[in-house]
């Protein structure tokens, strides 16, 4: 692994980020399986996505390597009900060709400090593909354990990908109450 010319600044996102992180984020929906979208949604429902994710009143973050978005990431609810309300699910993606260059760490490390702030609880990653090595292996990096696998839950590329679900305790976890 090659490291890159320099450390990523991991900063909120803007609008001026969208189109980057739409070409970032359809890479993978059209080659990779750790997304289960089997179409790249357009600019625009990214753009709603974010605008989401920040009415929450969570992060959604950019890593900016030499001035070009070189991943992104954000956490939002991981279940709607209320009783989850402690609890979020995150998503970290690296523009391809720069994996293994501690983008995605310094994203999601980035991303467990900014749901400490806002008093989450449990952070789980939802990652597409038991294959998907290198994604499992920045989340158990980054103190995620494993959770649980869903065999065969997702249809893409014509065959059949499991989900592997990792957890990770944020803060105090369940040791008190919220």
């Amino acid at each position: 692994m090659s490291e890159p010319a320099s450390r990523p600044l991991i900063r909120n996102t803007t609008d001026a980020d969208l189109e980057a992180i739409y070409d970032i984020y359809a890479h993978h929906v059209r080659h990779g399986t750790g997304s289960f979208e089997l179409d790249a949604p357009s600019i625009d429902e990214i753009a709603r996505r974010r605008a989401d994710v920040l009415a929450n009143g969570f992060a959604h973050r950019v890593a900016d390597l030499d001035g070009r978005v070189a991943g992104f990431a954000y956490f939002n609810f991981f279940r709607m009900r209320p009783a989850y309300r402690f609890s979020v699910e995150n998503s970290v993606y690296v523009r391809a060709g720069l994996q293994g260059r501690g983008i995605g760490r310094a994203l999601l490390a980035d991303l467990i400090a900014q749901a400490d702030a806002r008093g989450v609880r449990q952070m789980i990653a939802v990652i597409g593909d038991s294959a998907n090595t290198g994604s499992i292996g920045l989340h158990a990096a980054c103190g995620f354990r494993f959770a649980g696998l869903l065999r065969a839950s997702g249809w893409k590329f014509d065959r059949w990908l499991d989900t592997v679900i990792m957890q990770r305790e944020i803060g105090a976890g369940d040791q008190r109450a919220p």
